[in-house]
């Protein structure tokens, strides 16, 4: 559609303030169950007029309601009550979270018409394999578990709406401050169910910098100084937690995890139902979710295969959602990128390339790392690369069933196999600060599991016979890759597995017995 290839190609700057912008004219409304929708538009366009809105389960219904005018939240907000306090004592503080009642119920419902609710999580695996095996080619099926996991337009107006509405609690203290997502939130990448990552940023108060430059004399704020940056970052997270704990409409189990790398504040958000993480400004992290965004940008390709290669990783047990010596989603992420950059011709960039388009406005050192990239989508020629998905996606596993792990590293930023500088069994280098390997956490067990997984997934779309599958209606396809490989097969994997140490194979077909069972419980989990 227009309107897509239109919102595709603006920059990642553009389009956070945009959807910070209305996030900031947003209000959640909590509805009766019997809701009687024309009632509660006509009673809030008595504030304003309601630009769109949409409704949601989430515990009962809920609706998130944009109005045209920042204005009409405060007339909203001046017409609205305080809960009675009964039984509970209340925390006056006053959000953008209401409660709509009906004070009858019982003679407005016989108007009533079904609302459509917006889902906010994806399918079961299974129903998944099942929706997959009707389509006709492995591209098709490629696009239908894009289509079911990926962020939709109601579920990323709730992200930066909870971000804004913990960004009223920032302004108590700091009123130049914002919240914004980064990460899977924004970066094009995200699945629906995936935790919000918001950073709190004082960085505006940088804009005033400049003002006084000018005549003979200097005036600057007095602030509390304290001796470490870290320092300032924990105390600042712990009084908003705090905050939220204490004051908080909808904030629940806040933990305050402040002694780690990156100190941040864990929280589940009740209205919106995402559970979050809230850290000090982290400019590189902003950068990668903005390289990342661009790359989702460029080729539908890219997130078709990202998504099904995280899809096919978490049903095998290669990723898991707990901290470990696992691939996480990000460095899955990082190979998918760093194999289209290797193809004939790419089909992405490098970031070295990035880096040449970059025009001044596009220049960032952070902390002595260059992070320079061009942000204008415009500037990034097409590429002429016509592989489809189906062949794609049999050249992945192809690709790292037989790569060099012993003795080389990814590097994304020249798009080139570099000789390993260090000795992990997996070297994925940091785009941006050069020094880190993003997947340090992978040990040589989970590395040999994925190689296994990833020459069993290859082999088995090379043996395909698709038509006959698909008349005994057994799955084919990506659908046959999302059936753990388990019990029936374990003697064929040893064959296919010749030349991964030896030492590792017993301690391999164990792990696939146990994930066998584990990862099908996952699967429908998450």
């Amino acid at each position: 559609t227009d309107a897509e290839v239109n919102t595709r190609k603006k920059t990642f700057a553009e389009v956070q303030t945009e959807r910070l912008d209305q996030a900031e004219r947003t209000v959640l409304i909590k509805c009766p169950s019997r809701l009687n929708e024309k009632k509660l538009l006509q009673y809030l366009a008595s504030h304003g007029n309601v630009k769109s809105h949409f409704f949601f389960e989430n515990r009962g219904i809920s609706a998130l309601i944009e109005f045209s005018e920042k204005s009409s939240i405060a007339s909203l907000q001046d017409a609205v009550g305080i809960p009675s306090a009964s039984e509970h004592h209340v925390v006056p503080f006053k959000s953008r979270l209401f409660t709509f009642t009906l004070k009858n119920p019982v003679s407005q419902h016989l108007e009533e018409t079904p609302l459509h609710l917006s889902p906010q999580s994806h399918i079961p695996v299974k129903n998944l394999i099942e929706k997959l095996c009707l389509a006709d080619s492995i591209s098709s099926q490629m696009y239908i578990l894009l289509d079911e996991y990926q962020l939709t337009e109601e579920n990323i107006r709730l992200r930066f709406l909870a971000c804004s509405l913990v960004r009223d609690f920032a302004r108590a203290y700091f009123p130049d401050s914002t919240v914004k997502p980064f990460g899977s939130s924004v970066n094009t990448f995200g699945k629906l169910g995936s935790d919000v990552d918001m950073f709190l940023d004082f960085r505006d108060t940088g804009k005033h910098a400049t003002k006084m430059k000018k005549g003979p004399f200097e005036m600057e704020y007095q602030m509390k100084r304290l001796p470490s940056e870290r320092l300032a970052t924990q105390r600042i997270l712990s009084v908003i937690g705090d905050c939220l704990d204490n004051f908080g409409p909808g904030c629940a189990n806040v933990q305050k995890i402040l002694n780690a790398r990156c100190p941040l504040v864990k929280f589940s958000h009740q209205p919106t139902g995402f559970q979050c993480d809230l850290s000090v400004s982290n400019s590189i992290a902003i950068r990668s979710s903005e390289l990342l965004y661009i790359y989702g940008c460029l080729d539908s390709r890219v997130r078709a295969l990202v998504f099904t290669i995280r899809c096919w990783a978490r049903v095998h047990g290669l990723t898991n959602s707990a901290p470990g010596t696992w691939i996480t989603n990000f460095s899955l992420t990082m190979m998918v990128m760093f194999f289209l950059q290797r193809r004939s011709p790419p089909i992405i960039p490098t970031l070295d390339q990035l880096k040449e388009l970059a025009g001044e406005k596009d220049k960032h050192i952070i902390g002595g790392y260059d992070c320079s990239f061009v942000s204008d989508l415009r500037k990034i020629k097409p590429t002429k690369n016509t592989e489809t998905l189906d062949v794609l996606l049999g050249e992945f596993f192809e690709y790292f069933g037989n790569f060099d792990f012993r003795k080389n590293s990814i590097n994304l930023r020249k798009g080139k196999e570099v000789n390993k500088p260090e000795s992990s069994p997996l070297y994925i280098w940091n785009p941006f600060e050069q020094d880190l390997n993003i997947s340090k956490n992978v040990n040589q067990p989970q590395l040999e599991k994925f190689i296994a997984m990833a020459r069993e997934s290859a082999w088995i779309l090379q043996k395909e016979d698709k038509t006959q599958q698909m008349i005994n209606k057994e799955p084919w396809g990506l659908a046959a890759l999302l059936i753990p490989f388990g019990k029936n097969n374990s003697s064929k994997m040893k064959n296919r597995m010749k030349g991964i140490g030896s030492e590792t194979i017993r301690s391999l077909l164990d792990s696939l017995k146990l994930n066998n069972a584990n990862s099908q419980q996952k699967a429908v989990g998450k």
